[in-house]
This record gives C-alpha cells, sequence and structure tokens, in this order.
C-alpha cells in the first residue's frame, strides 16, 4: 500500500510541476494581451488627434526550457539515430512597440498659418537661444543630435507679442531668416548659415536700416510657400519675407522619444537628425492644412477582436489548470 501510495505521490508532483508551468505561461499571454489592448486603445483614442502615430504591439514567444536534450546519434553497429531537442515554453511577452512613421492626410483647417509636412520630415520648435546654431552655409544642413531641440509634426503656428514665430504651446519654430539679398528673379535669398527662431524683421528705412525704436512689421496677411518660406503682408499691402521653417531629416524615426503633447525628443538610437529646408525627400510644406491621425480604425477594432479572443483564450487555460490542480488534491484524500 506504502508503494502505491509513493508512486501516486510522484505522479501527482510530476503532473502538477507541469501543471505550474502553463498557469504560468497562461499568466503570461494575459500580460503580453493585456499590454496589445492598452497600445490598441491608445490607437482609438488619438483617432482625431493633430499628427498622432499608430502603434503596433510586437509579441514574442518566452524562454524555453529542455525536456529532452537533441542527440546526433551514432553510426555504428548497435547504436541508435539521432533524436531531436524537445522543448517547452513559458508563454509569450511583448518585445517591442512599434510605431508607423507614415504621413496621413491634411484637413484643411482654413488658417493661413497652419501647415503641415507632406512627408517623412519633421518640423524643428524649441525654446529661445540667444546663439543661432550654426550651419552649412551653403544647405542650411545642421546636425540637431546635441543642440536639445523638439521635434513635432504639428504646424499650429501663430505670432506672439515679440513677433515670433511659435506653435500651441508657446515653442519658437526654427528656420532662416531673410539675407537681404535677392537671386536673379528677384527672391530674397535666406541666411544658410544660421538656424534661429523665426521672428517678423525690423521696419527699415530707404537704405535698410532699422528704424528707431525697433518696429517690427505690423502683418495682417500671412503666405506660407511649399518650400517653407513665411511671407507676410503689412497693413499698407506690401509683403515682407519673414524666414524659412526648416525640417528634420530622421534616420531612425523609431529612435526617436515621445514626449508630452505631440513632440519627440532625439533619442540614444535616432541615427543622425539634419536641420535643412524642406526638400522632395524630406517632404515640402502644405499651408492651411494639418495631419490627421494615421489610426486605422477597422484595422485596431480587427486586431482588437483577435487580441480578447487571445486574452479569452488565455484565461480558460488558467481556469483549466486550476481545475485540475483540484482534482489532484482530491486524489491524496
Amino acid at each position: 500500500m506504502t508503494g502505491v501510495v509513493t508512486v501516486q505521490k510522484l505522479i501527482t508532483e510530476r503532473k502538477y510541476k507541469h501543471m505550474v508551468k502553463s498557469m504560468n505561461a497562461a499568466i503570461a499571454g494575459l500580460k503580453a494581451h493585456q499590454t496589445r489592448l492598452d497600445v490598441i486603445g491608445n490607437n482609438i483614442a488619438n483617432v482625431n488627434t493633430w499628427g498622432y502615430k499608430s502603434r503596433s504591439t510586437n509579441m514574442q514567444d518566452s524562454v524555453y526550457t529542455n525536456l529532452m536534450n537533441g542527440q546526433a546519434g551514432e553510426a555504428r553497429t548497435g547504436s541508435l539515430g539521432g533524436i531531436n531537442v524537445s522543448q517547452l515554453g513559458y508563454g509569450s511577452v511583448v518585445s517591442s512597440v512599434s510605431t508607423n512613421f507614415g504621413t496621413s492626410n491634411g484637413q484643411y483647417t482654413g488658417n493661413e498659418l497652419d501647415c503641415m509636412v507632406d512627408g517623412p520630415g519633421f518640423f524643428i520648435v524649441g525654446v529661445y537661444r540667444d546663439q543661432a546654431i550654426e550651419a552649412d552655409p551653403d544647405t542650411g544642413e545642421v546636425n540637431l543630435a546635441r543642440e536639445g531641440l523638439f521635434l513635432s509634426r504639428v504646424g499650429i503656428l501663430s505670432p506672439d507679442a515679440n513677433g515670433f514665430l511659435v506653435d500651441d504651446s508657446g515653442n519658437y519654430v526654427y528656420g532662416y531668416a531673410p539675407s537681404g539679398e535677392v537671386d536673379e528673379n528677384g527672391k530674397e535669398l535666406m541666411n544658410l548659415g544660421q538656424m534661429k527662431p523665426i521672428r517678423i524683421p525690423y521696419v527699415t528705412d530707404e537704405n535698410g536700416v532699422p528704424v528707431e525704436p525697433n518696429e517690427l512689421y505690423a502683418i495682417s496677411t500671412w503666405r506660407i510657400g511649399t518650400d517653407g518660406t513665411v511671407v507676410g503682408t503689412d497693413k499698407d499691402g506690401v509683403p515682407h519675407t519673414i524666414g524659412q521653417i526648416a525640417v528634420a531629416s530622421v534616420e531612425n524615426p523609431n529612435g526617436l522619444n515621445q514626449k508630452s503633447g505631440y513632440y519627440y525628443e532625439i533619442g540614444n538610437n535616432t541615427g543622425r537628425v539634419i536641420g535643412m529646408r524642406p526638400t522632395d525627400a524630406t517632404g515640402m510644406i502644405r499651408s492651411g492644412f494639418l495631419e490627421m491621425s494615421n489610426t486605422d480604425l477597422a484595422l485596431d477594432f480587427a486586431t482588437m477582436i483577435t487580441t480578447e479572443r487571445g486574452y479569452q483564450a488565455n484565461t480558460k487555460i488558467i481556469t483549466v489548470t486550476d481545475e485540475i490542480l483540484e482534482q489532484l488534491v482530491n486524489m491524496k484524500r
């Protein structure tokens, strides 16, 4: 009788050990699916957020333990051939959360100073700097990795009380100021050697000298060109070039750190971030439009359903495991 009890005890302990593993795997699956639901919920919550970039959850199977190690086998008399390894997994985990930085559609707002980058580039914004950022005088390019500025996909712009162009959170918009020279077509050239906050220029006399006191032009209407050139018309109907909005080319957008609002911070794995004038590669500027969220509601709802089913299946594993453990405990009574 004692031997039967001992054998039964060994069987029970062995089954209990494997049942606990199934419980752990199910709990890991619940956590992974919960994270996936959290990401989907955030996408749906931001379906009407300007410039929002949807995210997707990447899941992977967890670590494995070997139930039986693989063997190569030997080709000789009396020996056996090779056998494959037998492994038992411990559920699933979230490996990463990826961001879709694809350009979304623009929505017309009617505001002349609302603008979007029709491409992968970003607006360059941040706090005021006394020192201008030195740039390549021929191309205007500058490495922004150590400048401490933010990147943004939302161009809700307006002039502040000091004549600076700022976004709706008060961050200064960076770009290039007019150089005072014109090309053969009469278009004003920009000072590409420096990148700094864009500001309405001072009123000057016929010699180009600012009048006293340093008075800014009173701009009544605005126009932003596809190349980012900001032109304002004063109360007398005379146009004035305010500056040119710069954009940033990011080597690895998924390496950016999301900040509060719609700002991104350059991270350790972002790669090269180059500030430059808008081009076909970075995207041209669309005035009067704001970029809509790129959340795909149909895809997110479909993913939500499959994620819910996965969550339910993992809870079922926990329920079944609990019932089997209860039966094992009752065997000893």
